[in-house]
């Protein structure tokens, strides 16, 4: 019987090969983008519409967007919404629209009719008064029902703080805004916004290109574009030294924390891949250096993670997040520094990047068996201005990631020493603690907030 040295990790085997296939671009003279994606293997198609929009203000009618999402995809001028739905749980698809594009998966035999309701519904919506009144109060209900929402005071406080209510992702809703909006606001708003200029439609699946572009110009050549100036971007900043930004919630029974900063990264750049890794390696996953310190040694949460974002039009951020018990929300905070401070000064073993490579590698192969994923490999290579093997290279660029490199991005993009500490929590129980925080020989100042980032 032959034995067999468990201490020893196995040698990975040859990386898997990954055919995304090579989309069939085809432009119409309205600007939009068609994408075929051909793959016989399974009777489906997957179609995905997005808008390369650039994000603007919208300032006193904030809130008009989230109210069209709700209110687009009940059907068109030509069906209403009863028959439109009614026909789509018959043709056994799944669709949804919203101002930013659209998607729809289906069996290919009844692809040309799912594409024409997309067509019908996308271009020719069926905005009435009373589902904008419906959908105007569901919103009003939902802001009234989240005023002690430690989550949604969270999201809404940190994109403010993290962006300014000058800059498209830090303004937020509130309830006279949603109440005020017509349906004018609506039809205009759609009309501006939902346009082919910069639009790309991705066909992928069991299909016949030549008959994909003959229906695509049949149903899109009508689509009208728009165009106007857009104002430039108010550029975010990062703050000057690591702060604590508390907000109060007397009635919370735990403390939601996040650790940010922006970043400067696009998906193009090479420190895409080495930050992918780093940020596994640090709090991506279950084994990462956060959780096993925050859950597995110190039983402070049933969870903690980290994550960034890259954005082609303005900052990206990297964020650290968890929620914990009152009584240890200050040194669940100074653990999760150390952690950062570990990742940036500690070289990572050769076993925790091998982990960390196949974690991640692991994810990214399931995910191109989704038609979903390979519509949005499509998009993003066009919209983020990526080489076109960009995802073919996925793996590899993964696998040349250094232990030098991880920790190089890690002093790079996780900014210790300028990070916004954002808690949510009850300052009766945390305020004391939280003011005396001391990391590194230094005592963290502490900002308070309301729940909407106005400073106190």
């Amino acid at each position: 019987m032959t034995h067999i040295d468990r201490s020893i990790q196995p040698t990975p085997g040859a990386a898997p090969i990954i055919n995304l296939g090579t989309p069939i671009t085809h432009s119409l003279p309205n600007g939009l983008t068609l994408l075929i994606v051909e793959n016989h293997q399974l009777p489906q198609v997957g179609i995905r519409l997005s808008l390369d929009e650039c994000p603007e203000l919208e300032k006193e009618k904030k809130g008009i967007s989230d109210l069209i999402s709700l209110m687009a995809g009940n059907g068109s001028t030509s069906i209403n919404k009863d028959d439109f739905n009614e026909e789509i749980d018959y043709l056994a698809a799944t669709l949804s629209i919203a101002p930013n594009g659209a998607y729809a998966q289906v069996l290919s035999k009844y692809f040309p009719r799912v594409l024409a309701l997309i067509a019908d519904a996308a271009l020719h919506p069926n905005f009435t008064e009373e589902d904008m009144e419906k959908e105007k109060a569901r919103i009003i209900q939902s802001i009234r029902a989240n005023e002690s929402n430690a989550e949604v005071i969270m999201k809404r406080v940190r994109q403010t703080l993290r962006y300014s209510t000058a800059h498209p992702y830090g303004e937020y809703i509130t309830e006279a805004q949603i109440a005020a909006l017509t349906l004018d606001d609506v039809t205009n708003y759609y009309r501006k916004r939902f346009v082919p200029n910069n639009a790309y439609l991705v066909v992928t699946g069991d299909v016949n290109p030549e008959e994909v572009i003959t229906l695509v110009n049949e149903h899109f050549a009508d689509w009208q574009p728009y165009s106007e100036e857009t104002p430039a971007l108010y550029i975010p900043k990062n703050v000057s030294e690591t702060q604590i930004n508390f907000i109060d919630l007397p009635s919370a029974v735990q403390s939601e924390i996040q650790v940010t900063n922006l970043i400067d990264l696009k998906m193009s750049h090479p420190d895409y891949f080495p930050l992918l890794v780093a940020n596994s390696i640090l709090g991506g996953d279950f084994g990462s250096y956060i959780n096993m310190n925050l859950r597995e040694e110190h039983g402070y949460t049933y969870g903690a993670f980290s994550t960034f974002k890259t954005d082609k039009w303005t900052k990206g951020s990297f964020s650290i997040k968890t929620k914990v018990g009152n009584a240890v929300t200050a040194p669940a905070i100074v653990e999760i520094l150390k952690e950062v401070k570990r990742i940036q000064t500690t070289i990572v073993s050769e076993e925790k990047l091998a982990q960390a490579k196949a974690q991640y590698l692991g994810q990214f192969v399931l995910a191109t068996e989704r038609p979903q994923t390979i519509a949005n490999y499509a998009i993003n290579i066009k919209v983020r201005n990526l080489p076109e093997d960009f995802y073919k290279n996925y793996i590899a660029k993964i696998n040349a990631v250094t232990k030098e490199d991880v920790q190089r991005v890690a002093n790079s993009y996780f900014l210790l020493k300028n990070f916004r500490i954002i808690i949510v929590g009850k300052g009766s129980d945390i305020a004391n603690e939280l003011k005396n925080i001391n990391f590194d020989g230094k005592k963290i100042p502490m900002k308070e907030f309301d729940s909407y980032g106005n400073e106190k």
